[in-house]
């Protein structure tokens, strides 16, 4: 066994189940429960709340997704995560999830320890490796749109057990290649979320759960 599978956390349920990780950037709290909602109704369970500046208002904003979702079974996230520091305040406020757009080692084995699923942004086979080795819940491709399907595909040949979500201007027009081509899961962000509306976001969250499952079970049959 490799010593990391010991202590490697696992991915949330709601990724796993939904195959699907809505990215919200720069939403401020009071934004949040309808898109929570509108999420939840669209069969997305699983939310990522990234930490752009200012870091108080995204603390606050996974503060009131992690409320609203309570009970739900969606697992929210802490996106662009660049130091253990700010894991830290992340998981205080309610993160289940870590999300960063790159490889740090450090901070992959300390989520790890603590036992948090992480998941590392990698563009290259070298970094989705080393973040996998180092205790990662799932590797994040990015950017997806640069990298596309042939990636997830490729580098699943040296690595048939890496778990790949790729993120970065996915759409429901293509996720489910990405799917096909063996990723876990997909990372939606300004497509699906739109500007908030929950109509919209229900209206998309079930678009593009039913593409990734209808690619999931094509790839099973």
């Amino acid at each position: 066994m490799d010593p990391a599978d010991a202590a490697r956390p696992a991915l949330p349920d709601g990724i796993v189940a939904g195959r699907v990780i809505a990215i919200a950037r720069r939403m401020g709290p009071a934004d949040v429960g309808s898109v929570v909602d509108g999420l939840l109704d669209g069969g997305v369970r699983a939310f990522e709340l990234t930490l752009n500046e200012p870091e108080a208002e995204a603390l606050l904003a996974i503060e009131a997704a992690a409320r609203r979702a309570a009970g739900t079974g969606m697992a929210i996230g802490a996106g662009t995560v660049l130091s253990i520091d700010a894991a830290r305040r992340a998981l205080e406020a309610g993160a289940t999830f870590l999300v960063s757009p790159h490889t740090d080692l450090e901070l992959v084995a300390w989520s790890a320890a603590n036992g948090t699923p992480i998941l590392p942004g990698a563009a290259t086979p070298t970094e989705a490796y080393a973040g996998w080795r180092a205790g990662a819940a799932a590797v994040k491709a990015f950017p997806a749109s640069v990298l596309g399907p042939a990636f997830v595909r490729e580098v699943h040949g040296p690595f048939p057990d890496l778990p790949i979500v790729p993120t970065g201007g996915v759409t429901a027009e293509t996720a489910g290649d990405y799917v096909r081509a063996g990723a876990v899961a997909v990372g939606l962000g300004s497509w699906l979320i739109g500007d908030g509306e929950i109509r919209g976001v229900t209206e998309r969250a079930d678009r593009v759960v039913r593409a990734v499952t209808e690619a999931h079970e094509a790839v099973r049959d």
